[in-house]
């Protein structure tokens, strides 16, 4: 089955590599980490290889104006305003939250890079489908070609982009001769976790797959998945059928984009242990959760991979409130 078009936009492949140290603190399986936080620079992390996809689609259509849609630190709207520069299109955002007196995090490089910004409230991004559809009436009256990109790029397309990560990952597993027992992943849209599930079942890679909820409740992104799954099926003509993975929802703790000290801590221990960075709305809650599952016996096998979807400017707004040492606490 071959893909559709996509723009080479990502630094592929990216990395796998242990965390001998953390592997040994802990006692447990070894654990790998893909780095997908080094797809790019500042369009770094798992947003970029559905953009990939998703962008080849805008431009075969002719699109002269992106519009798509998340919070005010979202990682996939910043993305997207940096791809819009990169190949000389609009980019319109529908930001969830009020316009900040400063300006910093992903939001400051969205106002760097020329994108438009909406600033609606919680109540108003309830009805989402009515916001794109105004604004791209708004721009077609002004003589544009709008395309709409969901939440997260996360439809039928974009699933594309983690169906051929799959098929990167069962290389690096060749290549570092390891039979993982499991991948664990952030969850905060969908697309990611969606494409692994279906990129396992194309490629014929065993590799049970864990998502980490940040966002909403494993029943939502149980329903999300079979939704973009069925329309990826309808789109691309095809019968394949994924293996369900396993969602995790307890570890959300206070809400979207709220990171308690024990996250905090521990992207803290992370650092000065093996130099690698989470941020505080995915990684690190998902990270929180491998451990915690490894600590609990709910991971076997001698190898395990997390998957680093990257977010590291999510960490700015926060310090820019809090010292680290008030987040520690």
């Amino acid at each position: 089955m071959n893909p559709p078009p996509k723009l080479d936009l990502a630094r592929l492949p990216t990395p796998l590599q242990p965390l001998d140290r953390l592997s040994e603190a802990l006692g447990g399986p070894r654990i790998w980490i893909k780095r997908d936080d080094l797809t790019e620079a500042a369009g770094a992390g798992n947003k970029i290889r559905k953009l990939e996809f998703v962008l080849a689609d805008a431009l075969n259509l002719g699109a002269t104006a992106l519009i798509t849609s998340g919070g005010l630190q979202s990682n996939h709207c910043r993305a997207t305003a940096l791809f819009a520069a990169q190949l000389g299109l609009q980019c319109h955002l529908i930001l969830r939250g009020s316009e900040a007196k400063t300006a910093n995090g992903n939001l400051l490089l969205n106002q760097l890079l020329g994108a438009k910004i909406d600033y609606v409230s919680d109540q108003a991004f309830e009805h989402l489908d009515g916001l794109y559809e105004r604004k791209v009436v708004e721009l077609s009256g002004l003589g544009e070609r709008p395309y709409r990109i969901p939440i997260g790029a996360s439809d039928e397309l974009g699933l594309w982009g983690y169906i051929q990560a799959a098929k990167e990952l069962a290389a690096d597993f060749t290549s570092a001769q390891i039979q993982p027992s499991c991948m664990v992943t952030a969850v905060g849209s969908g697309g990611t976790y969606a494409g692994l599930l279906l990129g396992q079942a194309l490629y014929k890679l065993s590799l049970p797959v864990i998502g980490i909820c940040v966002s909403r409740n494993a029943g939502f992104f149980e329903r999300k998945a079979a939704l973009d799954t069925a329309r990826w099926q309808t789109r691309f003509q095809s019968s394949l059928n994924p293996e369900p993975g396993q969602l995790r929802d307890d570890f959300i703790g206070e809400g979207y984009g709220l990171a308690s000290p024990e996250v905090y801590r521990l992207i803290a221990w992370l650092a000065q242990l093996e130099g690698i960075i989470l941020d505080p709305v995915y990684t690190g809650k998902a990270f929180q959760g491998l451990i915690q599952m490894i600590q609990q016996g709910d991971i076997h096998g001698t190898d395990v991979v997390f998957l680093h979807t990257g977010g590291l400017f999510g960490l700015f707004p926060q310090m820019s409130q809090q010292s680290l040492s008030e987040l520690l606490d």
